[in-house]
Formats: C-alpha cells, sequence, structure tokens
C-alpha cells in the first residue's frame, strides 16, 4: 500500500472545500482511508498539471485499451483484460530511463506498506424494509427478495455492478445493479414459493413475465398440464424451485432428459439432476413412471372356501 495517493477534488471524495484549503472527506471515503492508513493529496481545482503523470495514463489506457470501445460480459472480464495489458507492458522501457517499467515497479514495492488481512468493501451501505410485495427499495428502484423475508428489516450494499441483501447474518439476494429510476428488478426465482400455493397466478405474476426459460421448460409443462391438469400445474413449479438449489444449466439438462425418456414428473427431473451432480446413473422404472399399475381385487367367491372344507374332510 502506498504511503500516500495524489487525488482530483472529485465529489465522492471530497464533500465541501473550505477557505484554508482543507478538505472536508465523504463519509465512505474517510472509511477508505481508515481501513488502509495511507495520506490523502489533493491538486489544486482546475489545475490538470499537478498530476500530469496521472493524466497522461488516463489517456494512453483509454486510447491502447479502449478504442475501439470493448465489449465484455461483466466488470470482472473487463478488469482481468486491462490487467493482462498492464502485465505486458511492464517488459516496455519507456524513453530517459535504463530500466524496464516492471524493473522500476519493483522498487516502487519495496517501499510501500502490505495490504490489510481484509479488503475493504468499497460499496454504499443503508437499511431497509422488505414491502408486502418482497421489494426493498434503494436509490428510488425496487429489488426483489425471497418471500420469506417479508416485512423484515435488511440490509443493502450497492456496488458498482451489483446490489446485495442481506437479513442478519445471511446474504438473501443478488441483483445487477439499475441505475435507472423507479425500475423493479426481480429474480423470479424468489416468488416461486408463493406462486406453488397460488398456482392460478402463475401466468400472470409480474416477476416471471420476462423470464427467459429455454423451450424445453414449456414442453414440459405443456406435458404436465396434458397428464394431470391442475396438478401439473403445480409440479412444474415444484421443478422451477428446484433451481433454490442447482443451477439453470444442470436443470435444464436434466429436464432435456426427463423429455428425451418420456418421464414426465417432478420426481423424475428431481432425480435426473441429484445423478448429474453426484456423477451416478440414473434409476428410473419408465414403463410404470409417473404412475403406478391399479391393483385388481376380486370380488371373493364363497365357493372358493369350500374347497377348504373338502380338504380339511379328507
Amino acid at each position: 500500500m502506498p504511503q500516500s495517493v495524489l487525488y482530483d477534488n472529485d465529489r465522492c471524495l471530497v464533500s465541501k472545500i473550505q477557505p484554508d484549503g482543507t478538505r472536508v472527506r465523504a463519509k465512505l471515503f474517510s472509511g477508505l482511508l481508515s481501513h488502509y492508513l495511507f495520506r490523502d493529496r489533493y491538486g489544486r481545482p482546475g489545475k490538470g498539471n499537478d498530476k500530469g503523470n496521472v493524466e497522461g495514463m488516463v489517456g494512453y489506457a483509454r486510447r491502447n485499451h479502449m478504442v475501439p470501445i470493448p465489449h465484455f460480459p461483466d466488470w470482472e472480464s473487463f478488469n482481468a483484460y486491462l490487467e493482462e495489458q498492464c502485465l505486458a507492458r511492464q517488459n516496455d522501457m519507456l524513453r530517459g530511463h535504463t530500466e524496464t517499467i516492471g524493473s522500476r515497479l519493483q522498487l516502487d514495492l519495496a517501499e510501500m506498506r502490505p495490504l490489510p488481512a481484509t479488503p475493504f468493501e468499497a460499496c454504499a451501505q443503508a437499511s431497509g424494509r422488505v414491502s408486502s410485495q418482497s421489494l426493498v427499495r434503494y436509490d428510488t428502484n425496487d429489488y426483489s427478495v425471497p418471500v420469506a423475508y417479508g416485512h423484515q428489516d435488511v440490509w443493502v450494499r450497492a456496488y458498482v455492478d451489483q446490489v446485495v441483501i442481506g437479513c442478519r447474518g445471511d446474504v438473501i439476494a443478488r441483483h445487477p445493479r439499475c441505475y435507472a429510476r423507479e425500475d423493479m428488478v426481480f429474480d423470479p426465482i424468489h416468488y416461486l414459493p408463493l406462486i406453488e400455493r397460488k398456482i392460478n397466478a402463475l401466468d400472470q405474476a409480474a416477476p416471471l413475465a420476462e423470464w427467459g426459460l429455454p423451450d424445453d421448460f414449456d414442453t414440459l409443462r405443456r406435458l404436465m398440464e396434458a397428464r394431470m391438469l391442475k396438478a401439473g400445474r403445480r409440479e412444474y413449479v415444484q421443478v422451477l424451485r428446484l433451481l433454490e438449489t442447482f443451477g439453470m444449466e444442470e436443470l435444464h439438462t436434466a429436464v432435456k432428459q426427463a423429455l428425451k425418456m418420456g418421464a414426465v414428473g417432478f420426481d423424475a427431473v428431481k432425480h435426473l439432476v441429484l445423478c448429474q451432480v453426484e456423477k451416478r446413473p440414473p434409476r428410473l422404472d419408465l414403463e410404470v413412471y409417473p404412475y403406478l399399475p391399479r391393483a385388481r381385487v376380486e370380488t371373493t367367491s364363497a365357493a372358493s372356501y369350500m374347497s377348504l372344507m373338502s380338504e380339511a374332510a379328507e
């Protein structure tokens, strides 16, 4: 960790500049300083030459690593790409120097302090309460949580790319952060226990309206409803609830196997996904699945007992 860092007077760092030039730090930035214990220094407002090296490096990174604009699925992939580019540049030697960038970096690292044992939680923290619709509001937007936590107090941690919601010591929901206003961010899995009890809401539930499930799930539902009517619809929701424990890829593979084998039912899908996770072959009696054969009990004839009496007489 460096002993001091030179900053611009950004609003997320400095909430106010006093007449004598001292800075009133923002609350979250004060927490960062307390965690890493380094000294903060600031350039003069409007004087870019106070931190010319920083401005120059930002321009270099933009021109060489972000033109044309790159596209990545998430922040982790983008950061991994930037790290790869920076490591590759350590072998370069800049004009006016006799050592490579990597060699000069090692000299700087020797003067730095070790990092703390735990990283700093770079997020805004807030508290909230779950509404009757199983939603928690943060920064004008509503984020869903499991229905079991309705009307309970929760804590919220808002990172640059995600919003994490917890109750007491447990994390109960994670969502991509929404930067729109007055929007709702749903996780359909949070509402499945309630829909299982109120099965007629399956087609009208707003959290499920834009859930892009694979086509095999629609086929499974159609076959279940054709065979078992309303009970089949409830079993279909039970299949979806397996996503509370297993991943989408694992469940999708199990659904495709069940359709191929003709084993259309919750028990079969659950058995197949467990076999997939545990790496063992499935054991399904497909001749009688999903219904057991009906027992045929004939009416007892009185004449049947007469044969027993005749045998006893002999």
